[in-house]
């Protein structure tokens, strides 16, 4: 783990080669070099601190994202394809992998609620910056009359739990159905009973899965999925005792956007917990989200070492 810190040392060292030659030489001609350099260096920085900010018990692990359209009708479930295509642009440019799991369709386009995991180093600690309500404002392609709408999505953000984790399900707790997928695959899809429902009984938590071509491997995503579900609402369960105790109050996720992305009558997207904000909203859109995942996890490192 010492060559990034061996790479930022080597950095700053050229980068002072580079200015004590400039200045030894009265040599103006470099300053465009120097910046690009000292961007280098930032950057490379930048990536260090946040590494030691995605120390957390599960940031290194896989993520399972679920993006859910919320008031809005048409446009929201457009929108939480939007969403979905936003994340999975950001994965690629990461060299994450990344596969839809199961997704229901809306009526006339986009998705009432679609999960993706997305396997790669880091991704949950990345992703969990984006865990909350998404609001869009702009012209409605679905509006005849070409009116602004304001369109509502939210993004839940879990980390993929591995088989040892302190997990109990019972046989006996499981409901599972299976049913005829849905989504796009040839011939084999819509033939057989390939796509796996399981219901947990004492929680009443629903996972699905229908991307797999056999219904053994279907069971086999539905059940990881259900356990990071269970182990996640056991953290969620440990939280509120403590908030209790402590006479907090915790908020309800739902109705509090943590981010807006106007597109008309001005472009803007404005990140309501930070107050980072770029009017570039098609690079956003496009995956670039490093900036306003990276201002977040820093702000709420910065939190937790002061409370």
């Amino acid at each position: 783990m010492l060559a990034p810190w061996q790479t930022l040392a080597r950095c700053i060292a050229d980068l002072s080669a580079l200015v004590d030659l400039a200045i030894e030489e009265k040599d103006g001609s470099v300053a465009p070099e120097v910046r690009t350099e000292t961007q280098a260096c930032r950057k490379t920085l930048d990536d260090l601190e946040l590494s030691l900010i995605l120390a957390g018990e599960h940031d290194a692990s896989n993520a399972i994202v679920s993006i859910n359209a919320g008031a809005g009708g048409d446009d929201a479930c457009d929108w939480a394809e939007m969403l979905l295509r936003m994340y999975t642009r950001w994965a690629e440019r990461r060299g994450y992998e990344w596969d839809i799991t199961d997704s229901l369709v809306g009526d006339i386009a986009g998705y009432k609620n679609v999960t993706v995991h997305v396997k790669g180093l880091l991704a949950y600690g990345y992703l969990r910056a984006e865990r909350g309500v998404h609001r869009l404002v702009r012209i409605s392609p679905f509006d005849a009359s070409r009116r602004r709408h304001t369109s509502f999505a939210s993004v839940d953000i879990i980390p993929e739990i591995d088989e040892e984790a302190e997990v109990e399900i019972r046989d006996e707790d499981l409901k599972i159905d299976t049913y005829r997928s849905s989504g796009a695959g040839g011939q084999h899809v819509n033939k057989t009973d390939s796509a796996v429902r399981m219901t947990h009984l004492p929680t009443g938590i629903i996972v699905s899965c229908q991307n797999e071509r056999s219904q053994h491997a279907n069971r086999r995503t539905a059940m990881m999925m259900l356990r990071a579900k269970l182990y996640e609402l056991m953290r969620q369960e440990q939280a509120e005792k403590i908030a209790e105790l402590r006479g907090e109050h915790t908020e309800i996720a739902w109705g509090n956007q943590i981010r807006s992305y106007v597109l008309q009558p001005f472009t803007l997207v404005k990140d309501l917990r930070t107050g980072v904000e770029t009017s570039n909203v098609e690079a956003v859109l496009n995956g670039e989200l490093d900036a306003l995942m990276r201002a977040y996890l820093q702000t709420e490192a910065g939190n937790q070492d002061s409370a």
